[in-house]
């Protein structure tokens, strides 16, 4: 169901198998326009008014074929054929009120550095920062190496047709690139293609989870140890309970440094609350432990770390380890068959790897995979914007969901609670990286229906709407 990471020559082949089905180049195009058309008038309302930019190529095309199915817009075509000659009516329209530029200038063919016309003409219309809806890829933006070919337009959104091209995943591609989002049914043949990097789609998710048995019974729904929570960062451990409980596991035993107890068992219910000692004994038997949120009072790491390591080592159960708890890891190999998760944001990935957050994002996949060897080919979430999931052996999994707005503090502990009520239930340990991929997925697409509502959100929003998104 998820699709492939692919090359511009990979698409290419695609696109021959098509035409050898039988099926015309007139037909994709118009169902790409089509498609277009939706989401422009998603983000518009009626009697606004869209520029589309047409070229000469095949992607000119897509944005023409959009003007079809634009009803109750205004609606204008500005063909460029020379970006010398037709920039004075460039510069004229963007003088006026556009509420959407629909690009179709370039496709990702382009491999070449612009002129100083293309240069010029692009530049202006990103200084005019209106919202900007790119066909395929951002004209002028290289696919396969994930830079500008001088300058490139910085979209809000990006509708690549068919699969992720590898350059849109960069890290220098995000400031043009914008939300990324994959037209999929626009009449190409099943992909015949594969690579070692998928791009999550929301259809790999049916059925997911599995329904529970009629029978169920508290314990059978599996025991959570969460250690979270220190003074001056209690919020921390709350929010992880409450994320956690949106999991639905039979049992959650929160372990909370001593000075914050009074403040944090108030604010919990049905979690069972305790203070963590050097010597706690946690459920380990179908259940699954998470270690991190909160843990920076001082004092705290001699408290846990033996524990730590002692519970990577030898617990049967699910481990999950976030935040500061990653510093307390040591290498160690492990046994294939028990699962392990970390979650890292590229500054923690830095620390574990020694290497700096720009090292980190320069190449996600190999860090990601780096880490996994590291720490006994663990599974991992390296956090942030696509965030990625996969092991040293597995496929690397691109989320595709989330958006800025989750750029807030205790983001994180949500997420981190989330998989570890996900991971405590037996039925839900079967399949760990689709129940690591669906917890990613599921916290973006919350944000995302949150943002959609047009309010603004906090994280505690994020938690009270946690596992409702389809």
């Amino acid at each position: 169901m998820s699709l492939p990471v692919i090359t511009v020559a990979q698409m290419r082949e695609w696109e021959n198998a098509t035409w050898a089905s039988g099926q015309t180049e007139a037909e994709v195009i118009r169902r790409i326009g089509k498609h277009v058309a939706q989401y422009a008038l998603k983000f518009t309302r009626a009697g606004d008014a869209i520029l589309i930019l047409a070229g000469k190529g095949n992607n000119g095309g897509d944005a023409r074929a959009a003007v079809e199915f634009l009803k109750d817009r205004k609606t204008e075509i500005l063909n460029i054929t020379s970006p010398e000659g037709d920039f004075p009516k460039l510069q004229e329209r963007l003088r006026q009120k556009i509420a959407l530029i629909i690009d179709g200038l370039f496709g990702i063919g382009l491999n070449r550095p612009l002129d100083e016309h293309w240069i010029k003409l692009i530049s202006a219309v990103n200084e005019t920062k209106i919202p900007v809806l790119a066909i395929d890829v951002p004209s002028g933006f290289n696919c396969e190496t994930g830079l500008a070919e001088g300058a490139a337009i910085e979209a809000a959104v990006t509708l690549t047709v068919g699969a992720p091209k590898k350059g849109m995943l960069a890290e220098s591609a995000w400031p043009f690139v914008g939300r990324l989002e994959v037209l999929e049914d626009v009449g190409l043949v099943p992909c015949p293609l594969t690579s070692e990097t998928k791009w999550t789609l929301p259809q790999d998710f049916e059925n997911f989870p599995p329904r529970r048995p009629e029978a169920s019974y508290k314990g059978s729904r599996g025991h959570l140890a969460i250690v979270a929570g220190s003074l001056g960062f209690h919020g921390a451990s709350v929010l992880t309970a409450r994320a956690a409980q949106r999991a639905q596991p039979g049992l959650i035993t929160l372990f909370t440094d001593e000075p914050v107890y009074h403040v944090v068992a108030p604010q919990l219910q049905s979690v069972m609350v305790n203070v963590f000692q050097a010597d706690t004994k946690y459920p380990e038997v179908s259940g699954a432990t998470l270690i991190g949120p909160g843990l920076h009072a001082p004092g705290v790491a001699e408290t846990l770390r033996k524990t730590l390591q002692r519970l990577w080592r030898n617990s049967p159960s699910p481990v999950v380890v976030d935040a500061s708890a990653l510093d307390w890891l040591v290498p160690h190999s492990l046994s294939r068959e028990i699962i392990r998760v970390i979650t890292p944001h590229p500054g923690e990935a830095g620390r574990l790897l020694n290497l700096t957050s720009k090292q980190v994002q320069a190449d996600r996949p190999r860090v990601v995979r780096d880490l996994s060897r590291r720490f006994g080919n663990c599974w991992v979430v390296l956090k942030g914007h696509q965030t990625l999931v996969g092991n040293a052996d597995s496929e690397i999994f691109v989320n595709s969901s989330g958006n800025p707005f989750l750029a807030q503090g205790g983001s994180g502990d949500v997420l981190s609670g989330y998989i570890a009520g996900l991971f405590a239930q037996p039925q839900l340990q079967a399949d760990a990286a689709k129940t690591l991929r669906y917890a990613v997925w599921q916290h973006g697409r919350t944000a995302d229906i949150l943002q959609e509502k047009g309010r603004v959100w906090t994280v505690e929003d994020l938690v009270g709407e946690l596992g409702n998104a389809h």
